[in-house]
């Protein structure tokens, strides 16, 4: 179950990670590098979440 367990603590940072972005967004006096640093780590999470998905598929067969 630890890798569950990892797969939710990812998904619950992607989704903040999301709500920062959204915020960030929504400031116009947000600084255009702090959007792109927020973009690029929820995208590094999300392929850490697709790569857990694929690791506990390949258990599974």
């Amino acid at each position: 179950m630890a890798l569950q367990a990892h797969l939710v603590e990812l998904e619950r940072k992607h989704k903040i990670l999301e709500n920062e972005l959204h915020e960030a967004l929504v400031h116009l006096s947000t600084d255009d590098l702090q959007i792109v640093e927020l973009k690029r780590r929820k995208l590094m999470v999300k392929d850490q979440i697709e790569r857990l998905k694929q690791t506990a598929e390949e258990t599974l067969h």
